[in-house]
């Protein structure tokens, strides 16, 4: 007996009805029998009616890719009904991945070019859904023909259509443009919406486009200002707000048409105080045009006094009961923070509360800002805050908290004492989650201080006395103890409690370490030397600390076993030596081992920077931007002197070096690389003690109205020279002239071969990436014989 197909609702009931999956897959196997069957008898009056069912089942997750060309089929059917069904199948189960899809392109076209209105919404919306690139390019005439159309119906959907375009083809924005200027009269807020949307994805994709559209600056802004000034509208308003969606579409075609052009900017600053002030907050659709109103604000040209407007409107938001807008707040303000330093201030209480936080997320955007807001007139009051909060705050967060106090601390302490203290307040609240440098610098901090020996030995041996378990904090204690063990024991440090320390007191504190099982073997090892150097320090006998070292000389660890055996042989073979092998230990230079990296590079650069020629200006600033890049990023580094170029100067550099070769001469700058203004120059310079070594200097400048952001400039040479680079000054080339990036190439020719230089260049520059590789071969000759 045959079972009867069934109907879409009897379908969708008997899916719904099945008690297990293998039944549920049962029911669906058995209908798409029957869908497949009534396909093959090709039933055209049954059709649409089967697929709509296979429609259903796709969006269960089954497969259904067998009714694709029955799609197809019911597009070019005649009726009505048989189109919507297959448009809609068109958009579930084709794209691009499927040539078929290309298939249904003259079956578009011809129902964009009929009248019937119903038809063209269904092929419009089934184009900007599932339009590939060939597509877009064979409809774009068709449908730019029907966006002014009479029906405000077809034009709307003609719009969205022409941005998925755009979107798909920037190079269809010659065809969109003209029309644009004249939807933007239109009174339907529908259209209105769509057009300002495209606008905005044409201006985003064409530099062309962006000029020609601001132009319509005043237009925009006179919409926006009527949807300001309208009382109440039954059809747009949503909680009191006229139409936000618009709003907020304008105010973002405003940032994209504002930044860095001040004529447009000076023309929307009234504007946007307006909004500012007149937007209804107390419905979230009014905090959406805020926040949108703020964005703008920052990225353009504003005034100082609407900035400052700007910020306080997100103080404001951090008032919210909404936790989302608190976040976007707090995110906004954390963009804003280095821009408007002083203005974010304001609002620093209000930031400190939201700390407290019970949302994860909202505490660690708070902390991020709260940190970016410390400064050297703040730094106590907001020490004291994160302190506390470290104590508080969760487990996922303590170990960002302890790292941006310990930098804040470093960078902005105003007492050398004040950074000790806060430094161990830190080891003792949250020592296992702080970085792995923090020990370092603290020894080197304690180190440098000589007035403050004693305080800190002490400050260390009570907290080490009090717990063991911080093992940062017990690293140091240790280190300090056996450094300045000594004045432990002096007791005559007046500015803390007196504090009556006996040696055995000491040594049983280092050996509670030793024997912790909490210890590690590096906290071991900082407590055995701190015990080896006490020997030198302390006048009692050392038979207990030979004991401890004797016994570590079996351990298990190689390290500590290494240790103990070093340091019983100094007892028992060397022990005339052991006052002088243990003495204090030096103060080290910041940085360890790149130090002197660092200072190889600075006297290379100051070598170079005395026989570099400076004949004019715009030469010694390209050797003052080389010095940056040898110095590092350190903005209070001095420069060496240029030489004199005067007659007298250069007869006193004579005098002065007597045996120093002659300066070579000058090498040209080469220009290599321009596009829409974006520039790239190439600058030498030659080490007269050290022929084979060539310094390039690549500079690239920006004179475009758009910022060029990600640059990344790569190099590669022949396989006979060496090439090394340096990092960039930065990946930002502002607009209009801002200041340049800068980077150093380190070229080594030791067999004077031809140079040739392969660059690669790629950065965003008009919302398009870009990327570029060409080879220089014109490089001066003087750069390479």
């Amino acid at each position: 007996m045959v079972v009867p197909s069934l109907k879409l609702q009897d379908l969708i009931e008997e899916i719904r009805g099945a008690r297990t999956q293998a039944q549920e897959r049962e029911v669906i196997q058995k209908e798409c029998a029957h869908i497949r069957a009534s396909f093959r008898d090709g039933d055209p009056m049954l059709r649409h009616q089967q697929l709509a069912k296979l429609l259903y089942v796709h969006m269960l997750g089954y497969p259904a890719h067998f009714g694709q060309m029955e799609c197809l089929k019911l597009i070019a059917s005649s009726r009505f009904t048989d189109k919507r069904v297959g448009y809609l199948g068109a958009m579930l189960l084709l794209d691009e991945r499927h040539d078929a899809h290309l298939l249904i392109t003259n079956s578009i076209k011809n129902d964009l070019s009929q009248g019937i209105q119903p038809v063209q919404g269904l092929a419009l919306c089934t184009l900007s859904t599932m339009g590939s690139a060939e597509m877009c390019r064979d409809l774009a005439t068709e449908v730019e023909k029907l966006l002014l159309q009479p029906s405000p119906y077809v034009r709307k959907k003609a719009i969205l259509t022409a941005v998925h375009m755009i979107r798909k083809v920037p190079e269809l924005s010659n065809v969109f443009l003209p029309p644009c200027a004249k939807l933007l009269h239109e009174r339907h807020h529908g259209i209105l919406l769509g057009t300002v949307t495209l606008i905005t994805e044409l201006c985003e994709r064409s530099p062309e486009a962006l000029r020609h559209f601001r132009k319509v600056v005043p237009q925009l802004a006179q919409i926006l200002q009527t949807l300001v000034t309208t009382g109440y509208s039954t059809e747009h308003s949503i909680s009191g707000v006229n139409d936000p969606f618009l709003q907020v579409q304008i105010l973002h075609l405003l940032r994209i048409l504002g930044r860095n052009h001040e004529e447009s900017s000076e023309t929307m600053n009234d504007l946007l105080a307006q909004v500012a002030t007149n937007t209804d907050t107390s419905r979230n659709a009014g905090n959406a045009v805020l926040f949108e109103t703020v964005l703008t604000i920052m990225d353009i040209r504003s005034t100082a006094g609407l900035r400052v407007l700007a910020v306080n409107i997100l103080g404001r938001f951090l008032h919210n009961s909404d936790r989302n807008i608190r976040y976007v707040a707090l995110t906004s303000l954390l963009r804003l923070v280095q821009s408007d330093h002083s203005a974010v201030q304001r609002h620093r209480p209000t930031v400190v509360e939201c700390l407290q936080e019970t949302d994860a997320s909202l505490s660690r955007r708070a902390l991020e800002l709260s940190l970016a807001l410390v400064n050297g007139s703040n730094v106590r009051a907001m020490m004291q805050e994160l302190q506390a909060f470290l104590e508080s705050c969760p487990p996922d967060l303590r170990a960002d908290c302890a790292s941006g106090i310990l930098l804040a601390a470093e960078r902005f302490a105003p007492t050398k004492r004040w950074h000790i203290d806060t430094i161990l307040h830190v080891l003792t609240t949250a020592g296992t989650h702080v970085r792995d440098d923090a020990v370092a610098n603290l020894t080197q901090l304690i180190g440098g201080a000589q007035e403050l020996h004693a305080y800190s030995v002490r400050r260390l041996y009570n907290a080490l006395a009090e717990d063991i378990s911080q093992q940062p904090l017990v690293q140091v204690a240790a280190w300090c103890i056996g450094e300045y063990g000594d004045l432990l024991l002096e007791g005559n440090f007046e500015e803390i409690e007196p504090l009556q320390v006996e040696e055995e007191e000491v040594l049983a504190l280092l050996e509670k370490v030793l024997q912790s099982h909490m210890s590690l073997p590096a906290t071991r090892g900082y407590a055995l030397t701190a015990l080896m150097k006490l020997s030198t320090r302390l006048r009692g006998d050392n038979n207990r600390i030979r004991q401890v070292v004797s016994i570590y000389g079996s351990c298990l660890d190689m390290e500590l076993q290494q240790r103990a055996v070093e340091y019983d042989t100094l007892f028992r073979k060397y022990d005339h030596m052991r006052a002088a092998i243990l003495e204090k230990m030096p103060l080290v230079e910041r940085g360890g081992p790149q130090v002197d990296e660092e200072a190889k590079e600075r006297k290379e650069a100051a070598q170079l920077s005395e026989v570099a020629p400076a004949p004019t200006e715009s030469q010694a600033s390209q050797l003052l931007d080389l010095l940056d890049l040898l110095d590092g990023a350190s903005g209070n580094a001095q420069h060496p002197p240029l030489l004199d170029p005067s007659p007298g100067g250069a007869l006193v550099h004579l005098l002065d070096l007597p045996c120093a070769p002659p300066p070579p001469a000058p090498i040209p700058d080469l220009k290599v690389f321009e596009r829409e203004g974006v520039q790239l120059n190439l600058s030498f310079i030659r080490s007269p003690e050290n022929p084979a070594l060539l310094l390039i200097i690549i500079t690239a400048t920006n004179s475009s109205e758009s910022d060029v952001t990600h640059f990344i400039c790569q190099a590669a040479v022949p396989k006979s020279l060496q090439l090394q680079l340096q990092a960039p000054s930065g990946n930002t080339v502002p607009a209009r002239g801002g200041l340049p990036i800068t980077q150093l190439f380190r070229i080594l020719n030791p067999n004077k071969a031809p140079l040739r230089l392969k660059l690669r260049l790629t950065y965003n520059h008009f919302g398009q990436s870009v990327q570029e590789i060409f080879e220089v071969n014109n490089l001066p000759v003087e750069s390479w014989q």
